[in-house]
C-alpha cells in the first residue's frame, strides 16, 4: 500500500476573508519553523479581473493553532520592477538569513475556470520569472531581484538551505526547456548553482522529468529540500493529462544533490476532500512549505487555488518507504 500524508483535521488552516486583498482566495503557502512558531507566507487574491496576487503572513504554533494573521499584505507588487503579481512563495534559511523566493509576472490573469465563469478572454501573457527577497521579521522585505533565466518561463524556484563548498544551489522549473536540444519533452525539475544571492544561475542539469501517469504533463519542486541523514527529501507536485495536481516525494544525494537516490512511484497526496476538489481551480493539491515538529513532517499546501491546508507524516516512515 502506498504511503500517504494524513490531512490536518481542521483543514483548511486559512480561508479567504474580508472584502479586499484576500477576499477571494488564499493559497500556495510557504512555511518555516522558528523556535516554537511556524511562519506562513501565502498567496492572496482580492479580485478576479486583474487577478493580481500579494503575500500575506500568518503565525501558527506547532499544533497549527493560528496565533496571528496580518491585516494587510506584507509583500505587494512593485510596478517599477515589472511586477503586477507576486505568487507562490517558498521560504528558506541559509546561514541565518531568511530568503523568500516567489514568482513575478507583469501580465497576471485569472485561471481558465474563472475566465470561463466570468466570460473573460485569455490575454496575451508575458513569461513569468522567479525573484528572491530577504527578511528578518516578515514585516520588512529587501528585494534582491529576479534570478531565473529571462526566457525560460520559470516557476517553482527553491533554494537549498545550505551551501555546497561555498556555492548556493537551487531547483527550478523552466517551462520552455523541453523538446529538441533538451533532455526532456515535458517540463521537469532542474538543478543549478548560483554564484551569489542575488546572482547568476549556472551549470543547469535536469534532475527529474515526468515519469508516471499522475505527473505526465509536468512536475515542479514544492517546499525547499529538507536535509535528512538519508538524503535531501524533496516534496514535489505533478500534473496529469486532466490537469489534476498531486504531490510526490523523491530523495536526492546529500553530497551530489543533482542525483536522485529514490523516488516514490505513487503520489503521497491527491485531491480527495471537497476543499481540494472544488475551488477556483478544481482538483489541486500544491505543496509549497514543510516543517519538522519532532519526527512529524508537516507539509503545507494550496487546495483548489482557494485555501491553505496542511498534512503530515512521520518522516522516518516516509524515508523507509522510499528506500525500501
Amino acid at each position: 500500500m502506498a504511503v500517504k500524508l494524513k490531512r490536518f483535521k481542521r483543514n483548511p488552516i486559512l480561508a479567504p476573508r474580508g472584502d479586499d486583498w484576500e477576499a477571494l482566495a488564499v493559497f500556495n503557502c510557504g512555511a518555516i519553523r522558528l523556535g516554537d512558531k511556524i511562519h506562513i507566507l501565502y498567496r492572496a487574491v482580492g479580485d478576479y479581473v486583474k487577478y493580481a496576487s500579494s503575500l500575506g503572513h500568518a503565525i501558527l504554533d506547532t499544533s497549527l493553532n493560528l496565533l496571528e494573521r496580518s491585516s494587510h499584505p506584507v509583500l505587494t507588487p512593485n510596478l517599477k520592477l515589472w511586477e503586477l503579481s507576486i505568487e507562490d512563495p517558498r521560504i528558506t534559511m541559509i546561514d541565518g538569513e531568511i530568503y523568500v523566493t516567489y514568482v513575478t509576472t507583469i501580465t497576471p490573469a485569472p485561471p481558465w475556470p474563472i475566465r470561463r465563469k466570468l466570460g473573460l478572454p485569455k490575454p496575451q501573457q508575458a513569461y513569468s520569472r522567479c525573484a528572491v527577497a530577504s527578511t528578518q521579521d516578515f514585516k520588512e522585505f529587501r528585494r534582491l531581484g529576479s534570478i531565473t533565466p529571462y526566457d525560460a518561463e520559470e516557476r517553482n524556484l527553491v533554494l537549498f538551505p545550505e551551501r555546497f563548498g561555498g556555492r548556493y544551489a537551487a531547483l527550478h522549473r523552466p517551462i520552455n526547456w523541453v523538446g529538441a536540444g533538451y533532455p526532456t519533452n515535458r517540463p521537469g525539475i532542474w538543478f543549478s548553482w548560483l554564484d551569489s544571492i542575488p546572482g547568476v544561475m549556472y551549470d543547469h542539469r535536469l534532475l527529474m522529468k515526468p515519469e508516471q501517469n499522475w505527473e505526465y504533463k509536468k512536475i515542479g519542486a514544492g517546499p525547499p529540500p529538507i536535509k535528512t541523514d538519508k538524503g535531501w527529501l524533496l516534496i514535489y507536485h505533478g500534473v496529469d493529462e486532466d490537469e489534476v495536481y498531486r504531490a510526490g516525494a523523491a530523495l536526492l544525494d546529500l553530497r551530489e544533490p543533482w542525483k536522485v537516490v529514490a523516488r516514490l512511484p505513487e503520489p503521497i497526496l491527491e485531491p480527495e476532500e471537497d476543499y481540494e476538489k472544488v475551488g477556483d481551480v478544481p482538483n489541486v493539491v500544491f505543496p509549497e512549505g514543510a516543517v519538522l515538529v519532532e519526527d512529524e513532517l508537516i507539509v503545507f499546501y494550496g487546495a483548489a487555488d482557494k485555501y491553505c491546508c496542511a498534512a503530515s507524516i512521520n518522516i522516518s516512515d516516509l524515508l523507509d518507504e522510499m528506500l525500501r
